[in-house]
């Protein structure tokens, strides 16, 4: 078990499975199997944008079948692995602050 972001190799490759073991606070993110380390917590202008929006996003979506979502939540990017007879590979995990999902 991963308990501090030390014990990662982070020129290593990792994927979501990998990212669903660690137990530690940093906030990261996972880029084509690398490991990126999120910025400090947003200033109060960057939620206040962020929050308005989400506002005015959300009213437009009213009776659709979309819903905007605001960090934090990992977004999980998927993409072909043609080397593991094309099964599905997660090596893609980040925490957009805004995000539409549709038919979830």
């Amino acid at each position: 078990m991963i308990t501090d972001i030390r014990q990662l190799d982070l020129e290593g490759r990792y994927t979501y499975a990998d990212y669903m073991t660690w137990q530690f606070d940093e906030m990261v993110e996972l880029i084509r199997g690398k490991v990126f380390r999120m910025s400090p917590a947003p200033g109060t202008a960057h939620q206040w944008v962020s929050g308005e929006l989400a506002l005015k996003i959300a009213t437009y979506l009213q009776g659709k079948t979309c819903k905007v979502f605001s960090a934090p939540f990992d977004v999980r990017l998927t993409q072909v692995d043609e080397s593991v007879d094309g099964a599905a590979a997660s090596t893609t995990v980040v925490q957009p602050n805004l995000c539409v999902g549709c038919n979830l």
